[in-house]
Order: structure tokens, then C-alpha cells, then sequence
């Protein structure tokens, strides 16, 4: 059932925080699905819910897609453990679209240390609620959310716009990790080839390559921290809309 996350074989990794261990994957098996939680509902939810908490929409019904992207990332500029990103309204839309189909998805946090876990779980209509997947496997009741990301259409059919907000709320996530989790998260819904694993995670977990996903991500992690940096405006469209 796609509704439900799929509990996964795993072993423990490398001491990240102090005596805290967290939860990587056994490279020598494939995910299996062993019993089932229900979607977790009653997450704390730290970051505004609706647009319109941020911007008064009101006051951009009559801004270009340009105007109101600026808007948008000055906004979140120089604030701490929030990020703004940008999508054109088709990705949005995709986004969206694909994570109410595939709700779960993992993510590897790299560190010199090793890397830990991060499970992402869509809630409807527009928000990403992000873990450390042995909290979750633990008890996903008392699971509390390490970052949320929220991605809203309120401007996808007027302006074919989409806005991103990203809201750090645990210690345990650095800045910088924030950011490419959010990243790599709209990536793995948006792009094609990126969302087979998403849809594989999700629909046939025992056909997850679970090692060959940790090198990618691992390379593209490496890579980005070389200085191969990606602007927080991902993707807009080409024309204005005035």
C-alpha cells in the first residue's frame, strides 16, 4: 500500500552525535517490507502552512514572475534555518502530484564521520516532513520532525509559479544540510530519471538498489561541497507573466 511506509532491514552506523546512533542500511540487502505504521498526522508543524502566512497574495496577484520570485528569495535572505526556492508551476505541480502517489522516500546525510538517515513523508496538500529514520522505525508516534519543506501552488495557475519554503527546526541538521536536503528532495520528485527511485522506494521495495542509490547521492553530495553550488532558484519559466 503506498499509503503506508514500508519498514525496512537495517543495521547501525557510525556514532554521529555524542553517543546517538543512527541508522544506515545493510548494502546486502534489499529493502524488505516486514509490517506496516500508519502515516504519521500529528507532527508539530514549524513552518507557516498556508502562502498567504507569508505573503499576502493580494498584494502579488499583479507582480511578474520575476517581481514576485525576488520578493520571494529576498525574503528568506539572511534568515537563519529558513531557505526560499522556485519552481515553475509544472514542476511544482509534479512535485506535488508524485508525492501524493509516493509519500515516502529516504534521503543520506554525508558527514566525514559516515552518513545517517533522513525518511521525507508527504503530507497533503503541500508539506514534507523530514526524520531520522531509526526515530521513525523506533516509534513514528514520538518521531519529531528535523526540517519541513512546503511547496505552494497558490500561484501555478495565474503565474506558473511555485514557491518553496524551508524550515530547519532541529540542531541536528546543519545549515548547509538543510538546504541540499531540500534540494535533492524537490530533485527526486520532479526529475524522471530521479523519481524511478522514489516510485521503486514506494511501489516495489524489494527491487530498491539500496547501495547503488547511497554512492549516487553520495557522489552528488561530494560534488556540491566541491563548490558545484546550485541557485536556490531551480528552475522558473522562461517568459514573464505579467
Amino acid at each position: 500500500d503506498g499509503n503506508h511506509f514500508r519498514h525496512l532491514r537495517s543495521i547501525k552506523t557510525a556514532n554521529l552525535y555524542g553517543g546517538a546512533e543512527f541508522t544506515a542500511f545493510n548494502s546486502n540487502h534489499s529493502f524488505t517490507p516486514k509490517f506496516h505504521v500508519p502515516i504519521r498526522t500529528n507532527f508539530s508543524f514549524a513552518g507557516p502552512r498556508k502562502l498567504d502566512d507569508i505573503i499576502k497574495l493580494d498584494l502579488v496577484r499583479d507582480k511578474s514572475i520575476a517581481e514576485i520570485s525576488d520578493m520571494w528569495m529576498t525574503y528568506h535572505e539572511g534568515k537563519e534555518k529558513v531557505h526560499g526556492l522556485v519552481l515553475n508551476g509544472s514542476k511544482g505541480k509534479s512535485v506535488l502530484s508524485r508525492a501524493a502517489q509516493c509519500p515516502f522516500f529516504v534521503h543520506p546525510v554525508f558527514r566525514e564521520e559516515g552518513h545517517f538517515m533522513i525518511v521525507s513523508q508527504f503530507q497533503t496538500p503541500n508539506h514534507f516532513l523530514l526524520a531520522f529514520l531509526e526515530d521513525y522505525q523506533m516509534d513514528p508516534a514520538r518521531a519529531q520532525p528535523l526540517l519541513t519543506i512546503s511547496v505552494f501552488d497558490d500561484l501555478v495557475d495565474s503565474k506558473d509559479l511555485a514557491l518553496v519554503r524551508c524550515d530547519i527546526i532541529n540542531r541536528g541538521i546543519e545549515e548547509d544540510e538543510g538546504y541540499k536536503l531540500c534540494k535533492y528532495l524537490i530533485d527526486d520528485y520532479s526529475e524522471n530519471k530521479e523519481f524511478e527511485s522514489v516510485h521503486t522506494f514506494n511501489k516495489k521495495p524489494e527491487s530498491f538498489d539500496l547501495d547503488g542509490f547511497i554512492k549516487e547521492k553520495e557522489k552528488r553530495w561530494v560534488e556540491t561541497d566541491d563548490g558545484d553550488g546550485e541557485s536556490n532558484v531551480i528552475e522558473t519559466t522562461s517568459e514573464e507573466k505579467k
